[in-house]
């Protein structure tokens, strides 16, 4: 992985681990799925000012179906269940099953080329596991039947992530704007037949206060239209399961937002396992920043 490519990689990061905060803040007052409809409507609607900008039409003609299936694995099913998560569990903890996707995507990508990961890549994933335990240091005695249901939703949620990312990397047809595009645009057309049947969660003759609107429209434009263009680039420059190891450092970035945002206490255990976690995540992608300073050296 190059430089540049890992510095996407933190960016990345850093937007989605904000991503758990917003849902946090918004799904108990919207609703999963308006939330979620607001959200992919607003990432199209971004992104339809960009492809303009950018004079890149979408055609949806050739590609409408590979649009659907990818709005479905990729955004309307684990962005709806992660925000139905979000009413019961707390953004850390969401951030942490979120950094599950790279082991299912190890698992199926081994699965679906019929070869075994590297012991360096085997290695990377368990330390990106045991990370992010240290992290949050979990107490699973002290969960109830409902966190654990929602806590399945998140886990259910980053397996599609990870069946996303492999489908996505195989149509290597389309490019990684027309993917985010057209995902975005599927998502919101798959969402809206749900959103009469799920209504948002106010009370009669009020609305959502400020810190709800914008928690949505960052979700939107920032998490989902900018993001994304981010995240398709980096499955076109490095592969799936690299890509998929930004979900080591979301926990990291999930803490840090949570502590300026909502007071959430930095604990010394927390920066031992964020410590865990970049190593892991460097053996997952190859970032050697020793071997990337030679190699510029030795062109210089």
């Amino acid at each position: 992985m190059s430089a540049s490519s890992f510095i996407k990689l933190i960016a990345l990061a850093a937007i989605w681990g904000g991503s758990f905060l917003f849902m946090r803040i918004a799904a108990p007052v919207l609703g999963p799925v308006v939330l979620i409809q607001c959200r992919v409507a607003l990432a199209a609607l971004f992104l339809v000012g960009m492809a303009v900008l950018w004079r890149k039409p979408l055609d949806v003609r050739s590609h409408w179906k590979h649009f659907l299936i990818l709005g479905l694995l990729n955004n309307a099913v684990p962005f709806t269940l992660f925000a139905w998560a979000a009413q019961i569990l707390p953004a850390s903890l969401e951030s942490v099953l979120n950094a599950t996707a790279p082991i299912w995507g190890a698992i199926l990508g081994a699965l679906w080329t019929r070869t075994l990961p590297s012991p360096k890549t085997a290695v990377g994933l368990l330390l990106g596991v045991v990370g992010v335990a240290v992290l949050v240091g979990l107490d699973a005695g002290g969960l109830t039947p409902q966190v654990w249901l929602a806590a399945g939703g998140a886990l259910l949620a980053a397996g599609c992530y990870a069946v996303a990312a492999l489908y996505s990397k195989a149509a290597k047809s389309v490019d990684a704007f027309s993917n985010a595009h057209g995902s975005m645009w599927a998502a919101t057309l798959l969402m809206a037949p749900a959103t009469p049947f799920f209504p948002m969660h106010l009370m009669p003759g009020s609305g959502p206060g400020f810190w709800v609107i914008l928690s949505v429209v960052l979700l939107g434009i920032l998490c989902s239209g900018v993001a994304y263009i981010l995240y398709f680039g980096l499955m076109d420059e490095v592969g799936p399961s690299q890509t998929l190891s930004v979900t080591f450092l979301i926990p990291i970035f999930g803490i840090l937002w949570g502590n300026l945002f909502l007071h959430e206490p930095v604990t010394p255990h927390m920066v031992i396992g964020g410590l865990v976690v970049l190593v892991g995540t460097a053996l997952i992608t190859g970032f050697n920043p020793l071997a990337l300073m030679k190699r510029r050296q030795t062109a210089a």
